[in-house]
């Protein structure tokens, strides 16, 4: 009985005559012509952010809508005796005009945040709702904080989208200035991605240095890994 292995018949019982292997397709294309030509380009791995949508590592891409919780909606957690945003309120968003790609023309340029803050009058009014949603008082000390940082690439934003904002309470400047500069320091140099640096600060930001899989060594971050390769704090 013969076997047959996709569209070419073996022959197996005595008597059976070889089945005719199938014919060779005509050579097209640089084969045919003789004149060489490049081959197709494959398609861009570089992802496409679109407002609202899912990019990578769990981040949510900022511009789609995150309205502003009611008052005394959200709580603030506490690590290390330093405040955490409440998650189901504050996220944490990324800008669609950041990526790995765009870094040095974006994060890793000096002056570039300043392009994209928001108007004072914008963040004031956010500043007020979000202590409300907080359940905070109008005294409280503090400042409006964006989750993931403008320097790491974080969105700005809105009225509208305040999925990366919140009242963190505390001195000015606070502790959590130096972590951002920190892993933009390390972003910036090479050390680690850019989407690392965004989830290690949006999962917690105390321990955000730690999460990246880095280490600060006196005026230095490295990577744990490989502490060799090494750049200013």
């Amino acid at each position: 009985m013969p076997v047959v292995l996709g569209a070419v018949v073996l022959a197996t019982a005595v008597g059976c005559a070889p089945a005719t292997p199938p014919a060779t397709p005509p050579p097209t294309g640089s084969a045919a012509t003789g004149v060489s030509t490049p081959d197709p380009a494959p398609p861009s791995s570089a992802p496409t952010l679109s407002p609202g949508g899912a990019a990578g590592g769990g981040l949510v891409v900022g511009g789609g809508g995150f309205p502003m919780p009611p008052p005394g909606a959200c709580h603030a957690g506490t690590l290390n005796g330093q405040p955490l945003p409440d998650t189901a309120c504050t996220p944490g968003e990324i800008s669609a005009v950041v990526t790995q790609a765009s870094i040095g023309s974006t994060i890793c340029k000096s002056g570039w945040t300043a392009t994209v803050r928001p108007p004072v009058a914008v963040t004031d009014a956010i500043k007020t709702k979000s202590a409300q949603a907080y359940g905070l008082s109008s005294s409280e000390r503090g400042e409006l904080d964006h989750d993931i940082p403008l320097e790491l690439g974080g969105y700005p934003g809105t009225a509208a989208d305040v999925g990366n904002l919140w009242f963190e309470t505390g001195p000015i400047p606070n502790p959590k200035d130096q972590i951002e500069n920190t892993l933009n320091h390390a972003t910036c140099a090479g050390l680690i991605p850019l989407v690392v640096a965004q989830a290690a600060i949006a999962h917690q930001w105390v321990t955000a240095v730690q999460d990246a899989g880095l280490a600060l060594v006196g005026d230095r971050v490295c990577l744990r890994v490989d502490p060799a390769r090494c750049t200013r704090r």
